[in-house]
């Protein structure tokens, strides 16, 4: 694996209900891309070779919570990327730290 980022969309509503539900719409759309993805309490980890696809399903996100009515969104997105070598998995990163 070649890359990986983490992705935090906070939709600015004020219901916190709404929050999640355009939160979970957006998770939906990561879970369709097929890629290797962990959900976290605070941001979304995402895994893939191509880096240009991670960055455009980055970028989809943000588009994912506006239609589901977010008026604004604020992103937050970390990005590990070696294109010749390899970054640790997902699951080398937390495997050992599960319970």
């Amino acid at each position: 694996m070649k890359a990986s980022i983490a992705i935090q969309i906070l939709p600015q509503v004020t219901d916190k209900d709404e929050l999640v539900r355009i939160v979970d719409e957006v998770i939906d759309y990561i879970r369709s891309t097929g890629l290797r993805y962990e959900v976290g309490p605070f941001e979304t980890a995402i895994e893939g070779d191509d880096m240009d696809q991670l960055m455009d399903i980055a970028k989809e996100c943000q588009k994912v919570a506006v239609r589901a009515g977010a008026p604004e969104v604020c992103t937050y997105i970390k990005v590990d990327y070696e294109p010749e070598g390899e970054v640790l998995t997902i699951d080398q990163k937390i495997t050992k730290h599960r319970h």
